[in-house]
């Protein structure tokens, strides 16, 4: 059976964004095999258009000598308007238009990653309302979109939704939480990133392990 043009893109962008995930995160890639190939390959979309926007602000922009804020802001126009749009030229970003409009992401949520993104190329000390934004924009808000990856095309009631994007919020703040802790020492060497004081004092530090064990 021969293929229009538009689905061998289709099909070579797929092929993208799983690259993009083995490339960076073999655990991970491995972890997406247990899911059915539509979620899989949905999931893999969502991954890459964000480790895409990570290397952005996290080295690789720099190192390319470009401006790294008109960098992440071409970037993010480009990935909102790929969700009303049936083709972007960019493979990675085709195939998260697909998934966010079969899926019904909002352009919040995307508005709200990109937020959290952008605050990391010129860190400064958080507040906690700072705080609570960056966590709903790197990893709250990537909960939501793997809860409508999962459910799409099923039937939930309202009360069910809204259960399921508190737990995938609280879930994805876990997450990030988690990884601040671990990063804590390269995030301030490296990237100046203070996302915890520093040095954390034993106090602190267990006052973020409850919070993160009650997430």
């Amino acid at each position: 059976m021969s293929h229009s043009r538009l689905e061998f893109f289709d099909a070579l962008a797929a092929r993208a964004s799983a690259g993009v995930l083995g490339a960076y995160s073999s655990s991970f890639s491995l972890a997406t095999a247990l899911l059915g190939s539509r979620e899989r390959a949905d999931i893999r979309a969502l991954y890459a258009m964000v480790r895409v926007a990570d290397e952005i602000v996290d080295g690789v922009g720099a190192e390319a000598g470009v401006d790294v804020a008109a960098c992440l802001d071409a970037y993010e126009h480009a990935a909102l308007a790929v969700m009303r749009s049936r083709f972007s030229p960019d493979p990675v970003l085709h195939s998260f238009g697909r998934t966010a409009r079969a899926c019904g992401f909002e352009e919040e949520w995307v508005r709200a990653f990109f937020t959290s993104m952008r605050a990391d190329i010129a860190p400064r000390p958080m507040r906690e309302e700072d705080f609570g934004r960056y966590v709903y924009g790197s990893a709250e808000v990537i909960g939501l979109m793997c809860v409508a990856i999962f459910v799409r095309g099923v039937e939930v009631a309202p009360h069910e939704r809204e259960a399921m994007w508190a737990s995938a919020r609280r879930l994805g703040a876990a997450f990030q939480k988690i990884n601040f802790l671990r990063d804590l020492g390269e995030d301030a060497a490296r990237l100046g990133r203070r996302y915890y004081e520093t040095p954390l004092s034993e106090e602190a530090k267990a006052r973020i392990v409850r919070e993160i064990r009650a997430d």
